[in-house]
């Protein structure tokens, strides 16, 4: 086999970034099937370009944070990429050599956690010699990071500068108070502060970093890759994590509670703008609300320009340049949210006038009018959500987390089509209670008598 020429690799890698997959095709056929390991694997083969993206997710995102340790998720995934264990006759590398490491392959690795799941992607191009290099430097990644004391000394002090900073915003604060409010105690409102990142250890990490075993991967790809492939793939990226122990259910995170009563907390900041969020714990990601809340979400304030709350609150009477809504769902109900800035000594008002536009939209729904907008603008703009591989992938990973159905895309466009307005007044009835919802306003000037 001829060598590869790099300075060729790098260039169809950077081509690869950004040229789009073909959207003119009646199915996406994804294939699904389960590893001995345990390990689930979603597949959609997209042989335009000789390039594949993967990604693996775990249930060890921040939903598993100790609350005294909020935050613990998010800097174990980061610190994956600062070195390398030496084993198996490998050497060790640190975060220089790691990053040279995957230069040199002209491919990609990341990992990060969110609220639900720790993920890692991998992007390459398949040409065989180079992609057995990525997916085996992507196995040492996962399977033998080293978390290295004195980086994580470093790295903690950078964050901790960066977490002083942001609390001199107001947005920040804004949102920090916003999600106590709607979460309670749940982690989903858990908010990693100094003094939580100081708690956190290196033997923190690795003991959080156990979550993730063969067992419990959902990984999905898409690619210039065959199943046989594929699966070869997943079993050699898993292959250096430590050997599973039974690989026993994980302890049950408890639901987001429901808010009993309206909560208002006023937040005096010296700021030009006074930033205001309302809102509650709103759906999970597999409710068979979601078409109808994303539908009616779209026309409440999603929208943009286009959106009712904007009509009525920026157009109509110029309280805010910008005013929005949307939900957040996870594995827990996360959160809707209805925010806006406005001048200090008109945020009463906004805030009186957006809990009005919501009130009416929760009890009439949207007009035939809207809907048939909002499913023009969801159904003329479908193909856009599966344009590239990167977009796939997302879209792939969703549904293999969220156990959606495998002809999920295929239909997604039906499910938009066949929603009425019936269905979203229904849905919101069910989801939202503006009486019961707790409202943020920092910065704002109290009412004129």
């Amino acid at each position: 086999m001829q060598a590869i020429n790099m300075k060729t690799v790098r260039a169809v890698a950077a081509l690869a970034l950004v040229t789009v997959v073909p959207a003119a095709f009646a199915a996406l056929p994804i294939q699904q099937w389960k590893q001995p390991s345990g390990a689930q694997v979603w597949l959609v083969e997209s042989p335009t370009l000789p390039m594949v993206d993967v990604q693996l997710d775990f249930d060890a995102g921040g939903r598993r944070d100790p609350a005294e340790k909020a935050g613990l998720a998010s800097t174990t995934a980061s610190m994956t990429s600062k070195g390398l264990a030496a084993r198996g006759g490998e050497p060790a590398l640190d975060e220089n050599q790691l990053s040279e490491a995957w230069a040199d392959l002209g491919a990609g690795f990341g990992a990060s956690a969110g609220s639900d799941r720790m993920s890692f992607t991998l992007r390459s191009l398949t040409y065989p010699d180079l992609l057995a290099k990525a997916v085996q430097l992507g196995a040492r990644q996962i399977g033998e990071p080293s978390f290295p004391g004195d980086v994580w000394q470093r790295e903690r002090q950078r964050t901790a500068a960066a977490i002083r900073e942001a609390n001199t915003r107001p947005a920040t604060i804004a949102s920090r108070a916003y999600a106590e409010a709607v979460y309670g105690g749940h982690p989903y409102g858990y908010d990693m502060t100094e003094a939580t990142l100081g708690r956190i250890s290196v033997e923190d990490m690795r003991a959080h970093y156990k979550l993730v075993q063969p067992c419990r991967a959902k990984v999905s790809l898409v690619g210039a890759v065959t199943r046989a492939q594929a699966d070869q793939i997943v079993k050699d990226l898993l292959s250096r994590l430590p050997a599973d122990s039974g690989c026993a259910p994980l302890p049950p995170v408890a639901e987001v509670p429901t808010l009993a009563a309206a909560a208002e907390r006023n937040i005096p900041f010296a700021s030009a703008q006074a930033h205001v969020l309302i809102g509650q714990p709103g759906y999970k990601r597999n409710d068979p609300d979601f078409f109808p809340m994303l539908l009616g979400n779209y026309i409440l304030g999603g929208g943009g320009f286009v959106s009712r709350l904007s009509t009525e609150v920026r157009e109509k009477r110029g309280l805010s340049y910008s005013v929005y809504s949307y939900f957040n769902p996870g594995l827990h109900a996360g959160a809707f949210t209805l925010g806006l800035q406005t001048r200090p000594d008109q945020a009463a008002q906004a805030v009186q006038v957006s809990r009005e536009v919501l009130q009416r939209f929760v009890t009439e729904g949207p007009t035939e009018q809207e809907l048939k907008a909002a499913k023009d603008f969801m159904i003329g703009g479908f193909s856009l959500r599966i344009d590239s591989n990167r977009k796939l992938l997302d879209n792939l990973a969703s549904i293999a987390w969220n156990d959606l159905p495998l002809d999920y895309l295929d239909t997604w466009t039906k499910q938009v089509e066949r929603i009425s307005v019936a269905d979203i007044k229904s849905a919101f009835a069910r989801k939202l209670q503006p009486e019961r919802m707790v409202s943020v306003v920092l910065g704002g000037q109290p009412a004129r008598q």
